[in-house]
């Protein structure tokens, strides 16, 4: 078995001592011996982070003693060796940057569809009450070139910030249609999908987790090629593994 646990997790909550925590959270994972980066904010954590499955797990736990935290679900993968090269803690104004202040997740989600009735979704066509079903991701373009769903509705925006003019600029050909937005781990795709219920769009889900949870939880059917990471694996196929046609 590979002996590197990855993890990706995200939390939109308040958290207006996003300062305050920084040295806590380093200091917690230089002890634990892990490496990656954590972004805090004002609007919540996004991390990733690998090393023995132990010391992660710990991490987690420990982190989930801050009852903000608490709901925290980390996707998981595997690899032979710890593809950061150190441990970063950050504050940012944001913790996925949309320049769009008027979305607050923590202030309540968009509704979010199960990997496994999206499966079910792709493989008829429509929804569960008939409607046409298109998948859109939210992602950078570079990110969609090393693989996507099958059909997917990419506006190649080269960063998240041009995401609602994308939008705007292509909202009426979503009209009528069921869309579930998608991203890496559902932090974008969460933003994404909030935004544009609040601009009148009425079927819109995130895919809960994002691809790496529907690869967790599916066998990754209509979707081709990898999934683009930002570290030093850079894409991994639908069993979680490197994709070798992209190292």
């Amino acid at each position: 078995m590979q002996a590197i646990l990855n993890i990706s997790a995200y939390q939109f909550t308040p958290l207006p001592d996003a300062a305050e925590l920084r040295p806590v959270l380093l200091a917690r994972a230089l002890a634990l011996e892990l490496k990656g980066t954590i972004l805090l904010a004002h609007e919540g954590i996004n991390l990733f982070l690998a090393g023995p499955a132990d010391q992660v797990r710990e991490f987690v736990a420990q982190l989930r003693t801050d009852a903000r935290f608490a709901a925290l679900q980390p996707k998981e993968s595997w690899s032979d060796t710890t593809p950061f090269k150190k441990m970063l803690v950050k504050v940012k104004n944001e913790i996925i940057r949309m320049n769009h202040p008027a979305i607050q997740p923590a202030q309540g989600r968009a509704p979010a569809v199960s990997a496994a009735t999206v499966r079910r979704w792709l493989e008829a066509g429509v929804d569960d009450a008939g409607r046409p079903v298109v998948t859109l991701d939210t992602r950078n373009d570079f990110e969609v070139d090393a693989g996507t769903f099958e059909g997917a509705i990419d506006w190649r925006i080269t960063k998240f910030t041009e995401f609602p003019d994308a939008f705007r600029a292509h909202k009426a050909e979503l009209e009528g249609k069921t869309v579930v937005s998608f991203c890496t781990g559902g932090i974008r795709c969460e933003k994404a999908a909030i935004l544009m219920r609040e601009e009148g769009l009425e079927h819109v889900y995130q895919l809960e987790g994002g691809i790496l949870k529907y690869f967790e939880e599916t066998d990754g059917g209509h979707y081709a090629g990898g999934c683009f990471v930002f570290d030093e694996r850079r894409a991994l196929g639908a069993d979680l593994e490197v994709a070798q046609q992209l190292s």
